[in-house]
């Protein structure tokens, strides 16, 4: 979880890679609604974002009742949002990934074909409503490697699951790059450049 451009996608990827579980992006799931506000400049609503939250909570439910972990990226910035998550099957953990705004407003810069523009950076961050105590995740800062960053989050999830993440039931041991990744195939449109190839 975490702004746009906080390096979610990066560390998920990497996560999925390492645990051999399928992958989302939570963007895939949003409706051509939604991501015609967003490349208009326009911030999502809390009414705009409930169904779509929703669609995520089943995708993990899906996955969690076959026996199998998952890896989402999600920006959940409210905690209202991570509550409609954990209502998804099985154990949700939140990883937050924080890194420096003005590192952030270069990526979004640097991002092509996403539909999310660095103008809506400023009302990200707004609405953000950092991790508590009493939720089940932890803060990872995005200061140095790709691999530091995994290895923190490996670290993490080892602390919050009380066992190594790779001893888990669940995993592809079958899988070869990155397994099971979601593909939202009613709304294609919304997929960057790079998710295309």
């Amino acid at each position: 979880m975490g702004i746009s451009g906080s390096g979610k996608s990066t560390l998920a990827e990497a996560l999925s890679e390492e645990l051999g579980w399928p992958f989302a992006e939570a963007d895939e799931f949003h409706p051509a609604a939604n991501i015609a506000k967003m490349s208009a400049g326009t911030p999502l609503t809390d009414e705009d974002r409930w169904p779509w939250l929703r669609s995520i909570a089943g995708w993990m439910s899906e996955h969690a009742e076959a026996g199998t972990g998952s890896v989402v990226t999600c920006s959940a910035l409210k905690r209202s949002y991570r509550e409609l998550l954990e209502t998804a099957a099985g154990r949700v953990v939140f990883l937050e990934v924080d890194a420096d705004p003005a590192v952030i407003e270069r990526r979004m810069n640097e991002r092509e074909g996403h539909f999310m523009p660095a103008s809506l950076l400023p009302s990200q961050i707004a609405t953000l409503e950092p991790l508590e105590a009493d939720e089940d995740g932890a803060h990872l800062a995005n200061t140095g490697s790709v691999e530091e960053l995994e290895a923190s989050a490996l670290a993490a999830l080892t602390r919050l699951l009380g066992a190594d993440p790779h001893t888990l039931p669940g995993r592809n041991h079958a899988s070869s790059g990155t397994p099971g990744r979601h593909r939202a195939q009613e709304n294609p449109s919304n997929l960057n450049e790079e998710e295309r190839a």
